[in-house]
């Protein structure tokens, strides 16, 4: 069975609690001094006779092939103004596959998920991906969970002393 060692490094403005760091975020307001403060928490499922819980994960966890893992993005803003169009980019780690549709945020908030399936170049709520069949025709298709390498959260804005938060889950390949 392949294993794979999770690594985590803190950082000031992100905590990356699995195998890869925080890649960015960004915010129109945002001065000289940081308004928000974002975490990344990973969480792997457990599953004993049909119940399902999360065990947080800690700098050198090992996850096997097929575990399902639950990230959770927090973005607080630390100031007394808001933050406008606050952008998290996060790279799905080579070693992972998205789950599909597991993708969620507090939308009342303003919030949208897109996904990238080119590395982070583009970003689309569905991506899609040209499939050529049998007989030679071209269809455009969903893109397999395989495919995603980034999810960006965008938070239209994030009042004063609030936060938002984000998840999604992975599967180690």
């Amino acid at each position: 069975m392949k294993r794979i060692l999770i690594a985590g490094i803190g950082l000031t403005a992100a905590i990356a609690a699995v195998p890869h760091l925080w890649s960015a975020a960004t915010a129109e307001n945002i001065q000289s001094q940081p308004q928000v403060h974002l975490n990344l928490d990973a969480q792997k499922q457990i599953v004993q006779k049909d119940k399902v819980s999360w065990q947080s994960l800690k700098d050198g966890a090992v996850v096997q092939k097929n575990d399902v893992i639950l990230y959770t993005i927090t973005g607080q803003n630390l100031s007394d103004r808001p933050v406008k169009n606050l952008t998290i980019n996060e790279p799905i780690p080579q070693q992972m596959a998205y789950i599909l549709k597991s993708a969620d945020v507090d939308y009342s908030t303003g919030s949208k998920i897109t996904f990238s399936i080119d590395g982070g170049h583009t970003f689309n709520e569905h991506p899609t991906v040209k499939v050529k069949l049998p007989n030679g025709n071209i269809e455009t298709r969903p893109a397999p969970a395989t495919a995603y390498t980034n999810i960006r959260l965008i938070v239209s804005v994030v009042a004063p002393k609030t936060s938002v938060k984000g998840t999604y889950q992975t599967q180690v390949k």
